[in-house]
């Protein structure tokens, strides 16, 4: 198939409103792929490379983009992918340059289309539509709509389904285990007979341990009143900004998986030594891995970080900053799946069979009062807020619900806008993600802080456009770089120190709130201030040439 083929459905899924016209365009690129191009497109649908990484930068990236383009559509999707495969084997010295001249070559040889595609695929920034979950069903349609039987793999995300379908019953294999369902009579039937959300999708299914589940996810509630308004009486945890863990242990064989399902077992041996000391014979748990400091309190985000996708000096670097482990939830128990038990009926199995100190905090409130007392309890001792849970939910892997809800107090900033690029799916035609600046009162200027496509209206999206057409200055394909006139109001949630930047900081989830049109670019807020929230929290600004770990990898 052609990559063309792939992005006009990608664009068709973004432009969609409801799930199931979602579903069904995905379907019908699926049921039209050749066997061996199933996985390669749904690694794609999903905003994904098979090659998890290809050692690249986002400038990198964009300077990689040719300023040509092909007239018409020739790159199939196995090129595509045969190319990534070529960049991501690249390594030694000058491996840089090479990868970056390898994408180029790629870049060349695409449409502008499929070129704004490759680039936001790479960089992670493909806003389609086409969630895991999405894919996921697409594969349960293809199958049960299918006239044959649909045997082929489906990569989604991180995990990989094989389909079979018969007069009697539809079997899908995700990471090398099998879930049956009954299928509709003669095997058709529409996708919510599969797996809609009346099944919570494949989360409610049998699990094994070693096969790694996809993470239950939290939306976001403005503040502890909102979440007990939607919840009711709710259980609240301490939010830890930690690294995501999911621990699988069968007698004395222990393994940890990150967020992304990905093995982390041999760098952190100190948590394997806590969970193999477990009563328990079999475990499945969910939790955070986070590194204290001696008083207690969490180290910043990107120091925890550190400790994974180590392979050397694992040892040393353990001394210099171990990390402790805070469970929160359970999946399984010797032998018996958890995933469809309430929330109230897991937390109580985890105090079961896990000792205090390694469970995380929690209460059960249904007082705002209350609850705004225990925030404020997380945050005194340096964490990043509350989850609140409902006590009836059960645990519905891969999916990011009204169930758990994440409560963070948010700081705003008053920024300039320096660029904007252009926008993908739905958002084409657009000016959609802002390059942030703060202004600088010692060299003059502004110094950038990041990029935000979050919080925006479509008015917003209208507007923000015609406004800075009208204050370009230049452009490349990608971005119109205009005159700093407009501030824009932004929340985020942290500052974190980014050598990729000339401030050496740069903030983590930012959102747009609002334009300040009564403000005016020299009533923006400075890069000292911003410097001065980052020492707050007791850190300092990366060295110039300082490497820098990418979050992402887990």
């Amino acid at each position: 198939m052609l990559l063309s083929d792939l992005v006009g459905t990608s664009g068709q899924v973004a432009r969609a409103s409801g799930r199931l016209e979602k579903v069904a365009l995905l379907a019908a690129l699926l049921r039209r792929l050749e066997p061996d191009e199933i996985e390669i497109a749904g690694a794609f649908l999903c905003g994904n490379l098979r090659q998890a990484k290809l050692g690249v930068g986002f400038a990198g990236v964009q300077a990689a983009a040719s300023d040509s383009a092909a007239a018409s559509p020739t790159l199939t999707l196995s090129e595509v992918d045969a190319a990534f495969a070529r960049v991501a084997g690249v390594a030694g010295k000058g491996s840089v340059g090479e990868k970056l001249r390898l994408l180029r070559e790629l870049l060349a040889r695409a449409t502008r289309d499929e070129q704004r595609f490759l680039v936001s695929l790479v960089v992670g920034e493909l806003r389609q539509g086409a969630l895991e979950g999405l894919v996921m069903e697409a594969v349960a349609q293809a199958a049960v709509e299918g006239p044959d039987t649909f045997t082929r793999p489906i990569y989604a995300g991180n995990a990989i389904a094989t389909v079979q379908t018969s007069d009697q019953k539809l079997v899908i294999t995700v990471r090398g285990t099998a879930f049956e369902k009954a299928a509709p009579s003669g095997g058709q039937g529409s996708v919510e007979t599969v797996a809609g959300p009346g099944d919570a999708g494949l989360s409610r299914f049998a699990i094994r341990l070693f096969r790694p589940v996809l993470p239950m996810l939290a939306d976001s509630a403005d503040d502890v009143r909102d979440a007990l308004a939607r919840l009711g009486e709710a259980a609240l945890e301490f939010k830890l900004d930690g690294a995501r863990i999911q621990v699988h242990k069968s007698g004395d064989d222990v393994r940890i998986y990150s967020r992304r399902l990905n093995e982390v077992t041999g760098a952190v041996p100190e948590l394997v030594e806590v969970v193999r000391a477990l009563p328990a014979r079999e475990l499945m748990l969910d939790g955070e891995a986070i590194a204290l400091q001696p008083r207690g309190t969490p180290h910043p985000f990107q120091t925890t970080m550190r400790r994974f996708g180590r392979k050397l000096d694992v040892d040393r670097l353990r001394q210099e900053l171990p990390l402790a482990p805070f469970f929160f939830d359970i999946l399984y128990l010797d032998g018996d799946s958890l995933l469809d038990e309430p929330q109230e009926r897991r937390f109580e199995a985890l105090t079961e069979v896990l000792p205090g100190g390694i469970v995380i905090p929690r209460t059960v409130t249904g007082s705002g009062d209350a609850a705004q007392g225990f925030l404020d309890t997380a945050l005194g001792r340096g964490h990043e807020g509350i989850m609140a849970k409902a006590r009836d939910a059960p645990y519905e892997a891969g999916n990011r619900g009204q169930r758990w809800l994440k409560v963070k107090p948010a700081q705003t900033l008053d920024l300039a806008v320096l660029a904007a690029e252009w926008g993908h799916g739905r958002r084409r035609g657009w000016l959609s993600n802002l390059h942030l600046g703060a202004r600088d009162t010692e060299g003059g200027g502004f110094v950038m802080l990041g990029k935000t496509f979050k919080g925006m209206t479509d008015e917003m999206l209208e507007w923000q456009t015609i406004r800075l057409l009208q204050l370009e200055i230049s452009r490349d394909d990608y971005t119109v770089y205009v005159r700093p006139e407009l501030v824009v109001e932004v929340a985020f949630n942290d500052v974190q120190a980014s050598p990729q930047y000339p401030g050496g900081v740069a903030l983590r989830f930012a959102r747009v709130k609002r334009y300040r049109t009564d403000k005016t670019a020299d009533q923006a807020d400075t890069i000292a201030a911003v410097q001065a929230i980052f020492r707050g929290r007791g850190r300092s600004p990366p060295a110039r040439g300082e490497a820098r770990r990418d979050p992402a990898a887990l």
